[in-house]
């Protein structure tokens, strides 16, 4: 029962911090950019903080420390004479997880591929596909986007494992965007949910069980200035609640969750093609799950021009 225990608290974790850091914080998602725009982005995450499980299972001083590094493609074009994009974003994490299990500590390490994540985003209202010359003539007043994320089920994952990065489903998000500038002020909100195929292949013991979960509900907002051209700084927050699981089809009510964190973002050019963003976040209410601060470093590299 002890080594049950273990199991089922190292496997709750790892999905609980992909739940988190699904949960990411995005400011100025819905951006304008001139057709046949790319950029490449290489990000470094480090995320540290505690568990909290509820009483679901006998765990106490639950707490992880992991590092996610990212890679990822953009390329914007014209979808029906609107300006659309599409992104790819590959992770790959390494990270520590303990805790006080039945009095003993118990810890375990891991590396390997998390799922990768893959968004198609148009704007809808104020934001027609333009040329680098109409482009840099438009100003921005109201945007309105809409955007689907697709989580695939390309981690790292074994039925014969708990403890896995991937999580071994589908997952999408549908998402509509708003934004408005006035002058140096640039207001962003989003509202959307996450929909969760089974994983038909749940580590439970000595067998495999399906394992599903009902949709996150999220909203997200964004307060950001322009200092000068390229060279700018935000207020971020976000808000969600859902997400209980299921094991064999019986519910677990004491996973649903009901979350919220705040951070802050600046993003600095350091040439015509390069620029440079950090942000940090916590959480300011979580209900289930790991309370974790985030502290991101990205480095951006873009080019105008069809891709080779």
């Amino acid at each position: 029962m002890r080594v049950r225990f273990i199991l089922t608290f190292v496997g709750l974790f790892v999905a609980l911090t992909a739940q988190l850091a699904a949960q990411d914080l995005a400011p100025r998602a819905y951006v304008i950019t001139p057709v046949h725009w790319n950029a490449v982005t290489l990000s470094y995450s480090f995320f540290d903080g505690g568990v909290n499980f509820n009483g679901t299972i006998p765990v106490t001083g639950a707490t992880g420390a992991y590092n996610i590094s990212i890679i990822s493609y953009y390329h914007s074009m014209s979808f029906f004479g609107r300006s659309a994009n599409i992104t790819a974003v590959l992770p790959y994490g390494v990270g520590t997880f303990q805790g006080n299990v039945a009095g003993q500590h118990m810890a375990i390490y891991r590396s390997g591929l998390l799922d990768s994540t893959y968004r198609f985003s148009v704007n809808l209202v104020g934001g027609p596909a333009m040329q680098l010359k109409e482009w840099a003539a438009w100003k921005q007043k109201r945007v309105l986007g809409l955007s689907l994320k697709v989580l695939a089920p390309t981690g790292q994952y074994s039925s014969a494992k708990l403890v896995n990065w991937g999580a071994n489903r589908w997952a999408f998000k549908p998402e509509l965007g708003y934004s408005e500038r006035w002058g140096h002020w640039v207001l962003d909100g989003y509202a959307g949910a996450w929909f969760y195929t089974t994983n038909s292949a749940f580590y439970d013991g000595p067998v495999t069980a399906p394992q599903s979960e009902s949709p996150i509900v999220s909203l997200e907002g964004h307060l950001s200035y322009d200092v000068k051209p390229h060279l700018w700084l935000s207020l971020d927050g976000n808000f969600w609640r859902g997400g209980i699981t299921s094991l064999s089809g019986i519910e677990n009510l004491q996973t649903k969750q009901t979350g919220s964190r705040i951070g802050g973002t600046v993003s600095v050019p350091i040439s015509k093609h390069q620029s440079i963003k950090f942000s940090y976040s916590n959480g300011t209410y979580i209900s289930f799950g790991g309370n974790y601060q985030n502290v991101s470093a990205a480095w951006q590299y873009s080019w105008l021009g069809r891709p080779n």
